[in-house]
């Protein structure tokens, strides 16, 4: 686990480089903001945090990135749970902070579908 990168991951850089053409600048990786969003957007008051669908539990059943291991359940399920729930309160005290929040899925950004993503990274830090 020490080689995942919580930082600059492939996805992580891929939205960035969507974002950045979209003609919107950021900051990155505020650790004075709950969980650490991956982009900020100050004067918009918006964040997005680019997520593994393994390590943070993507619930969406046609994602094939966030099954399950099959051996170490008793390691892997409270760990993976841990996470999500982390996750939930993170982007509870952002928005009780008067944060919007956006949860980029690393299958999101795998898939073919980079039209779609751009236009909801558009919508989102437009409005």
């Amino acid at each position: 686990m020490g080689l995942v990168r919580s930082k600059n991951s492939k996805p992580e850089l891929a939205v960035r480089k969507l974002v950045h053409a979209l003609g919107f600048r950021f900051r990155l990786h505020r650790r004075d903001l709950a969980g650490t969003p991956d982009l900020t957007f100050p004067g918009r008051r918006k964040v997005i945090f680019v997520h593994g669908c393994f390590w943070h539990r993507h619930s969406d059943p046609s994602c094939k990135l966030a099954r399950l291991p099959r051996s170490r359940l008793d390691f892997w399920q409270p760990k993976l749970n841990a996470n999500a729930e982390r996750d939930r309160v993170n982007v509870g005290k952002l928005e009780a902070d008067g944060w919007k929040v956006l949860v980029v899925w690393e299958c999101e950004v795998s898939r073919r579908g980079q039209a779609e993503l751009a236009e909801r990274l558009r919508t989102f830090l437009s409005t």
